[in-house]
C-alpha cells in the first residue's frame, strides 16, 4: 500500500504561470500534495499511472464540502418541517427529541446523536411520494436563510472544494457525495450546487415503498430507517453503489474515518484529506461539532500521511461569495 504525502516544493517544482488549478488555495503543503498526487495518478507512463475508469473520488458532504454549522443544515430543515407538521401531532411535544427540536434547543437534539436526528428525519420526510418530497425540498432551499450569514444554505459551499472537484473531473475523475445525510435531500441540489449528479449521490435513506395511487405507480416514503450511511457504513456504501475502491477520499470527522480507511487500504497511489475548521472569523473555528468531531481520524492522518487542510492557513476564500461570485 502506497498513500500520499505532501512533497516540498522541490518534489513538485512550480505551477505553470496562470495555470493554477485551485486558486482559492494558498500556496503550502496541502495545495502541494493535491497537485503533485493528480499529477501522478494521471501521468502516462508515470508508476502510479492510475487509468480513468479507476479514478474514484468520494467526499463527505457535511463540513467537507458546505458548512455544518450552527448544526447539520438538513436539521434546519427537518425543524421547519416538524413544525409546519406539529399541528397534526400534539402527542409530539410528550417526546423530549421532539419537543427538543420544535423549540429549537439543538443541544438535545444533538445529545441524541445522528441516529436522534435520522429519527426526526424518518418522521417529517415520510408520508409522502419522492416527487412530493423533491418539491418540499427545493422550496426550503430556495427560501431558507442560514442564522449567521442570512444566505442560502446552498451559497455555504466551499469555494476551494468546489475547485477541488472541478480539478479531479478535468483529470478524469469520477466525483461522489457519500454522506450522512439523506440521500434524496441531497439530491435535489448537488448537482446544480457541486456538479455531482444524483446518481453519484449516496447517503442516508429511509424506507421507501412501491405504490400505485389512483392507478398511478409512484415510490412513497416509510417512516423507518433503511440505512445509516456513517461511520462503517460509508465503505459499505461504495462498495454497493460504486463498485469500485475510491482512491481519493475527503473527509472532517471522525464518522469519515472507515471511509478514509478502506480507500488507503487499497494498491497503487492513494489520497485522503481531512477539512480542519479553524477559521472563527470567516466560518467556524472547532474539532468538536454537534454531532461529530475529529480526533481519531486526525491522529491517523499523522500515520497514514493523509492531507491535513488548515481552513485558516490554507483557503484565501471559504466560501464563493466572498469574491463576488
Amino acid at each position: 500500500m502506497t498513500t500520499a504525502i505532501s512533497p516540498t516544493t522541490q518534489e513538485l517544482g512550480e505551477y505553470p504561470p496562470g495555470q493554477d488549478p485551485l486558486p482559492s488555495w494558498n500556496e503550502g503543503s496541502a495545495k502541494r500534495s493535491i497537485i503533485n498526487f493528480v499529477r501522478g495518478v494521471t501521468t502516462t507512463g508515470d508508476a502510479h499511472f492510475v487509468k480513468p475508469e479507476e479514478r474514484i473520488a468520494v467526499f463527505d458532504n457535511d463540513g467537507t464540502l458546505w458548512s455544518e454549522m450552527p448544526a447539520y443544515f438538513q436539521a434546519a430543515f427537518v425543524i421547519d418541517r416538524l413544525k409546519a407538521l406539529a399541528p397534526q401531532h400534539p402527542e409530539w411535544k410528550d417526546k423530549p427529541l421532539y419537543s427538543a427540536a420544535l423549540q429549537g434547543d439543538m443541544k438535545t437534539v444533538a445529545a441524541g446523536g445522528l441516529r436522534g436526528v435520522m429519527e426526526l428525519v424518518a418522521i417529517t420526510h415520510a408520508g409522502m411520494t419522492t416527487d412530493e418530497f423533491a418539491k418540499i425540498v427545493e422550496e426550503w432551499i430556495t427560501t431558507a436563510r442560514h442564522p449567521k450569514f442570512n444566505r442560502p444554505y446552498t451559497d455555504l459551499i466551499y469555494q476551494p472544494m468546489l475547485e477541488l472537484l472541478i480539478y479531479l473531473r478535468a483529470n478524469g475523475f469520477k466525483t461522489f457525495i457519500v454522506s450522512g445525510g439523506g440521500v434524496e435531500f441531497m439530491r435535489v441540489w448537488a448537482d446544480k450546487v457541486y456538479g455531482i449528479p444524483p446518481e453519484q449521490v449516496i447517503g442516508s435513506s429511509i424506507v421507501t415503498k412501491f405504490e400505485m395511487l389512483a392507478g398511478v405507480p409512484v415510490l412513497t416514503r416509510q417512516p423507518e430507517l433503511n440505512f445509516m450511511d456513517d461511520n462503517v457504513g460509508k465503505p459499505v456504501a461504495i462498495n454497493l453503489h460504486v463498485g469500485r475502491r475510491p482512491i481519493v477520499a475527503c473527509g472532517n470527522s471522525d464518522g469519515d474515518l472507515q471511509m478514509l480507511q478502506w480507500t488507503a487500504a487499497g494498491t497503487g497511489l492513494r489520497f485522503g484529506l481531512l477539512v480542519r475548521h479553524t477559521d472563527s472569523v470567516r466560518e467556524y473555528a472547532y474539532d468538536v461539532s454537534p454531532l461529530g468531531r475529529l480526533d481519531k481520524a486526525l491522529a491517523e492522518a499523522g500515520t497514514k500521511g493523509w492531507t491535513v487542510v488548515d481552513m485558516k492557513q490554507d483557503w484565501k476564500r471559504v466560501y464563493p461569495f466572498e469574491t463576488g461570485k
